[in-house]
């Protein structure tokens, strides 16, 4: 069994920052791609930011330059720094992994998501 759990979310004023975790627990023999998606009132869900195993980024573009995504393998966790942040970066927040659960499997899970407010 894997669990992945947020924390971070918050309300936060225009030009401000958050930083967002998540960490994953259980059975994992591996962790591949670590994403983090967001999904605002009435939006469809989007993919936000994406890190590899190999520590390639990418981001939508609306986020580049002012999020950055980071991973410490050893702590099974993802992290997103939001810096000049803006009111249309409001949303629910989710991160999400794809785990080897053994040698020949894996799974994609997701956290429970963490709300993200930013007032203007």
């Amino acid at each position: 069994q894997v669990q992945l759990v947020e924390s971070g979310g918050g309300l936060v004023q225009a030009g401000g920052s958050l930083k967002l975790s998540c960490a994953a627990s259980g059975s994992i023999f591996s962790i591949n791609g670590m994403n983090w998606y967001r999904q605002a009132p009435g939006k469809q869900r989007e993919l936000v930011a994406t890190i590899t195993s190999g520590g390639s980024t990418n981001y939508v573009d609306s986020v580049k330059g002012r999020f950055a995504i980071s991973r410490d393998n050893a702590k099974y966790t993802v992290y997103l720094q939001m810096n000049s942040l803006k009111p249309e970066d409001t949303a629910v927040y989710y991160c999400n992994m794809v785990i080897g659960i053994s040698r020949y499997a894996s799974k994609n899970y997701w956290g429970q998501g963490t709300q993200v407010t930013v007032s203007s």
